[in-house]
C-alpha cells in the first residue's frame, strides 16, 4: 500500500465483520506491533472520500471473546498508522426502561467491573498517571450527538456504561444491582479500549447501540432476559443505521483537534 495513502488515514473505526462493505476501495494490511498480533488485518479504504482505517475488534470470524481480545496490539497498531481518532460503535445492554431496544447511547462515563485485562502501556519501568475525569472525547461526543440527530436516530446524549468481564450475561442480581445503581448500560469491550486510547493520545468515542434489556428491569416480567441471537437479530437490523451515522461523522470531523485527548500525557507523570 502506498506510503502517501496512509498518511492520510486520520480515522479509525472498530467494530463487526459486517463493517466492511463500510469502506470503498479497502485494502488491507498487517501491522506489527510489540503487543502481539491484532484481531484481525486492518483495512483501510474511502466513506465519502475520506480514508479511514477498520478493524474487527473481535477478529473477522468472531473468534476473540470480550476478555481475550487483543485491546494494546489493536490500540497500538492504529497509533502506528498516525491515526488521531476512534469511532467505536458496539452492541449494548440497555439497564433502564426508558433506553429501548434500537436506541442508541453517546456515553459520557464508565464503570470499570472487568478482572483479567491488560489495561495499560505504562506498567513500568514508567509509569504515567492518565487522567479520565471525561473518559469519552467531547469533540467526537458532540458530533454523534448532531449525526443522530440529523439522521432522526433516537438518541441519548450520555449515559454511564458498566463493563463486565464477560464473556457470559449478567445474573438476574447483578443486572438488578446495576440498575438500582443509576447505571444505564451494560457492555462487554469498551474497558480498556478506552483508557489505552487515551494513553496513546488518541480521541475515541462510543456509539452504544441497544440490542436488550440485560436480564431484564425491575417489576417488568414482560421483558425477556438477553440472548446472544437477539442481540446478532437486533444489531443487525440497525446495522444500515450505524454505517449512516457513521458516514455522517467522518464526514464532519474538522481537520485539527481542539480537545484534551492530544495532550493527555503532559500531566500525567509524576
Amino acid at each position: 500500500m502506498a506510503k502517501n495513502k496512509l498518511s492520510k488515514v486520520k480515522t479509525g473505526i472498530f467494530g463487526g465483520s459486517g463493517f466492511y462493505k463500510l469502506l470503498e476501495n479497502a485494502d488491507e494490511l498487517s501491522v506489527r506491533t510489540p503487543y502481539g498480533k491484532t484481531s484481525d488485518k486492518i483495512a483501510i479504504g474511502r466513506i465519502n472520500g475520506v480514508e479511514v482505517a477498520f478493524m474487527p475488534r473481535h477478529g473477522k470470524k468472531h473468534q476473540f471473546s470480550p476478555s481475550c481480545i487483543p485491546y494494546k496490539a489493536n490500540l497500538w497498531a492504529f497509533k502506528k498508522l498516525g491515526i488521531e481518532r476512534i469511532i467505536a460503535p458496539s452492541a449494548t445492554g440497555s439497564l433502564q426502561p426508558y433506553i429501548k431496544p434500537g436506541d442508541f447511547v453517546i456515553c459520557d462515563q464508565f464503570i470499570d467491573r472487568t478482572k483479567h485485562r491488560e489495561e495499560t502501556y505504562y506498567s513500568g519501568p514508567k509509569t504515567i498517571h492518565i487522567s479520565m475525569v471525561e473518559p469519552y472525547c467531547l469533540e467526537l461526543r458532540r458530533l454523534a450527538v448532531k449525526a443522530c440527530e440529523k439522521l432522526n436516530i433516537p438518541v441519548h446524549k450520555k449515559g454511564k456504561v458498566v463493563i463486565i468481564e464477560g464473556p457470559r450475561f449478567s445474573t438476574k442480581a447483578e443486572s438488578e444491582w446495576y440498575q438500582k445503581s443509576n447505571f444505564e448500560v451494560i457492555n462487554m469491550t469498551q474497558y480498556p479500549e478506552v483508557v489505552l486510547a487515551r494513553e496513546l493520545e488518541m480521541c475515541y468515542v462510543n456509539i452504544s447501540l441497544i440490542t436488550d434489556w440485560d436480564a431484564g428491569i425491575i417489576g417488568n416480567k414482560n421483558i425477556k432476559p438477553v440472548t446472544a441471537v437477539e442481540v446478532a437479530r437486533i444489531f443487525n437490523k440497525n446495522i444500515n443505521r450505524i454505517k449512516n451515522l457513521i458516514y455522517e461523522i467522518v464526514k464532519n470531523i474538522p481537520p485539527s483537534r481542539k480537545c484534551f485527548c492530544k495532550n493527555a500525557l503532559k500531566e500525567a507523570s509524576l
